[in-house]
């Protein structure tokens, strides 16, 4: 799904963006609902940053990457680590782009984005290359997605990927490997909308859980 994002694109870098786990739902501008085998998911465009909401299975994740003060970590190149229970991996990297490919790798991603059923992308009026856009999958056991935050000023594309794997027994988590308790989220997802970066090249994902 594709959407113009009623706000205007102003004062927006690349190296503002943070990552959080556990934040409530954040005023969305646009929201896809999507049901992946036994998990609810919900993809939120926050203008030119992001939250995915997932429930299912007696477990909840909430993921940020957004501008935020509070609770959340300059974007990280990798994270590994539980929450409720389950495998969690994020990561990031960030591309520089010539202004002639930055065009070309934007509409190539939107049209991408656009087109699938699982994903949502918002462009900002003006600039059709200043984006965001998500794209959820589940594989084999692992619900995943990838996000893209477009940023044709400055000619820099930041890519994050998450997957959410298996849930790990108590017994066989290390010590001090509990995770995080998604618990003081509240129950359900909403409905509808709502009123210090690494600059490398690469990031992948460091476990072996397939990943879209």
């Amino acid at each position: 799904m594709l959407t113009i994002l009623k706000t205007a694109y102003t004062d927006t870098r690349a190296a503002d963006l943070a990552w959080g786990l556990g934040r409530e739902p954040l005023p969305a501008l646009a929201v896809l609902d999507l049901q992946l085998h036994d998990f609810a998911v919900q993809l939120r465009l926050l203008g030119a940053s992001h939250q995915v909401l997932l429930e299912g299975e007696g477990s909840r994740c909430s993921e940020t990457v957004a501008c935020m003060s509070g609770n959340s970590t300059p974007l990280p190149l990798g994270v590994s680590t539980l929450v409720d229970g389950r495998e969690y991996e994020f990561a990031a990297r960030v591309e520089e782009l010539s202004q002639g490919a930055f065009a070309g790798r934007a509409q190539e991603l939107l049209a991408l984005v656009a087109d699938h059923p699982h994903g949502l992308a918002g462009t900002f009026p003006g600039s059709p290359n200043a984006f965001t856009a998500l794209l959820a999958q589940w594989h084999e056991g692992t619900v995943g997605w990838r996000t893209w935050h477009a940023y044709p000023q400055e000619g820099r594309l930041v890519t994050t990927r998450t997957c959410i794997g298996a849930r790990v027994p108590a017994a066989l988590r290390p010590p001090g490997a509990g995770g995080l308790d998604m618990g003081g989220l509240p129950n359900g997802l909403p409905n509808g909308p709502s009123g210090g970066m690494a600059d490398g090249t690469s990031g992948g994902v460091s476990s072996q859980m397939p990943c879209v």
